[in-house]
Parts: C-alpha cells; sequence; structure tokens
C-alpha cells in the first residue's frame, strides 16, 4: 500500500473548514482527479475519479465522522481500494490546520510508478493548496453535515 500524508493551514475557522469537507459533491472543484462524487446516503458516497488517464468508479463509505475534527472513510466496491482521514486541528479563533492521510493501493504500473516517484503526494498536496483557495476565496462553507458517525 501505498501512503501520503499532506498537512496545509487555511484562514477561516475550524467549524468553517470542517463544514466545507462535508461538502463532497463540491470536491470537484478542487481535487484536480475528482470528475463527480454523487452523496447517496449519509455515509456513503459514489465516485467517479481520473488517475492517470484512467477512469475509475467506486463507493465509500464514512466510518467515522465527528463534526470539527475528523471525517475517515473506506473505498467499497469499484476500481479502488483506499482508506483515508482528513482531521481539523484549531490553531486560533480564524485559523485551521487540515491534515489529510490516505493509504492506496496503486493499480498498473503507471500508478505504482507514480507513487514510487511521489506524484500522488504532490497530487494531495496541490489539492489542498485548491481548497485553500476554494474556502478562503468563498470566507464561509456553501454547506455542513453535522452528524456523528462511529
Amino acid at each position: 500500500m501505498a501512503q501520503v500524508i499532506e498537512t496545509i493551514d487555511v484562514d477561516v475557522p475550524v467549524r468553517v473548514a470542517y463544514n466545507q469537507w462535508t461538502q463532497f459533491e463540491e470536491f470537484p472543484h478542487f481535487m484536480s482527479f475528482v470528475e463527480s462524487i454523487t452523496q447517496k446516503s449519509d455515509t456513503l458516497t459514489h465516485w467517479k475519479v481520473k488517475i492517470a488517464g484512467a477512469e475509475r468508479e467506486f463507493d465509500a463509505e464514512i466510518t467515522e465522522q465527528h463534526p470539527d475534527e475528523r471525517v475517515a472513510w473506506n473505498s467499497v466496491g469499484g476500481d479502488e481500494n483506499h482508506a483515508g482521514v482528513v482531521t481539523f486541528h484549531r490553531l486560533s479563533d480564524t485559523e485551521t490546520r487540515v491534515t489529510v492521510q490516505i493509504d492506496w493501493e496503486p493499480a498498473g504500473a503507471l500508478e505504482k510508478l507514480g507513487a514510487v516517484f511521489g506524484a500522488d503526494d504532490h497530487s494531495v498536496k496541490k489539492d489542498l493548496a485548491n481548497f485553500k483557495e476554494y474556502i478562503e476565496s468563498r470566507g464561509a462553507e456553501s454547506g455542513a453535515w453535522r452528524g456523528d458517525v462511529s
């Protein structure tokens, strides 16, 4: 399994950063590999992604979610095998540290080579920078889901 851990500080309160992250259908606005996400239930999403030129679909199940703290998931079925967690850390009343950890199984020679050379790390770092720009330019979240999943 490959693993990516990236962190970014965003200039919004932790509640705003967390709330925006729960709006999964908006991920294509800041995640370069995501074509679309459909929220099927409070804990199940359907993803269409394009990785290394290959289009893939899978479902992801939220396995743990605690408002203003963390969202964890596992892929279920489909073409992808991965799990991850994003955590939110209050740095001040107006600043939040967002940390993403993703464990994934590269498929095919191109993805395995990319993982060896850090392409996945670069992609997640870029997407977090895009999230920072997205949420800071808005100044407020576009919605929120504050449910708790254990």
